[in-house]
């Protein structure tokens, strides 16, 4: 297992390129091997040739002794990686950290009053609002029925990994859980000191050894939009569309919206859904004369 369970680690580059290079064979690359290899993946000797460094500059750059790659290098560490535009911005990110910022202590993130009352106000749409490290900072009525078969559902990755209900409601664990641990590490590589990151990772990796394969894999990728397959107890099947939004009022909040294709079988247990968790509605009281 990777060393670098947390995001705060000492050497994430390190960890993110041999992660990276494990995962790539010889034939993907175009190179040519003979005989069995003890380990997985490229060699360092071939990372560096195919990306027009020395062996040692590599090496020293997995070890994290050299400090100030160039762009130029980054570029060519990245196409040899076959790393696409999400995992390369990653690369630069945490290959050249900006000045870390003095943090004065982890206070909760709050949804502004005027995006829950627009969330609220979509009955038909399960929508919720996400914090930087997961976390559900906010639901509508919808979404709360959703996900009503979880105990704790206040993280998508704790909903994911430590609740038995996951598996039931995810169609697709794998790609489930593989999604919300590549989001998380985008997450860490905006901020590797944040505290709520860290005990985050912390916990499911003392917790969950399917997280901690996922997390040394360093897959990234943010939330954007796609297809998700859940399984509800009450209405069955439900193939749903994923759009996520910027915040651009909170820096690292996201909007999750969830859609049914109009007229399908989904939209049709997405009304279901709504109706039997429909709040109710106060009878109007009426006086008769005696």
């Amino acid at each position: 297992m990777d060393s670098d369970k947390r995001p705060a680690a000492e050497n994430v580059l390190g960890g993110f390129l041999r992660a990276r290079r494990a995962l790539l064979r010889p034939e993907d690359t175009g190179l040519t091997t003979s005989g069995r290899r003890r380990v997985p993946g490229l060699r360092r000797e071939e990372v560096a040739a195919l990306a027009g460094v020395s062996t040692d500059y590599y090496t020293r750059l997995e070890q994290g002794r050299e400090r100030h790659p160039s762009q130029h290098v980054l570029e060519a560490v990245a196409k040899a990686l076959r790393l696409d535009e999400e995992a390369m911005a990653h690369l630069r990110r945490i290959a050249v950290p900006t000045a870390r910022r003095t943090r004065r202590s982890s206070r909760a993130e709050r949804v502004r009053p005027q995006l829950r009352r627009l969330i609220d106000a979509w009955s038909d749409t399960p929508a919720f609002v996400l914090g930087h490290a997961l976390d559900v900072l906010a639901r509508n009525r919808l979404a709360t029925a959703l996900h009503s078969g979880f105990g704790r559902p206040e993280n998508l990755l704790r909903m994911t990994f430590l609740e038995p209900a996951a598996h039931d409601f995810y169609r697709d664990w794998n790609h489930a859980a593989t999604s919300s641990v590549a989001a998380l590490r985008r997450a860490a590589g905006m901020d590797p000191d944040d505290p709520r990151l860290i005990e985050l990772v912390g916990e499911l990796s003392m917790r969950s050894d399917d997280f901690r394969t996922l997390w040394a894999r360093h897959d990234v990728r943010g939330k954007t939009h796609e297809a998700k397959l859940f399984h509800h107890a009450e209405v069955g099947d439900l193939d749903l569309h994923h759009e996520a939004f910027s915040v651009n009022s909170a820096p690292g909040q996201q909007l999750i919206v969830y859609q049914a294709e109009p007229g399908s079988p989904s939209a049709d247990a997405l009304a279901l859904l709504g109706s039997l968790n429909a709040a109710p509605i106060a009878r109007r009281s009426t006086t008769t004369p005696d």
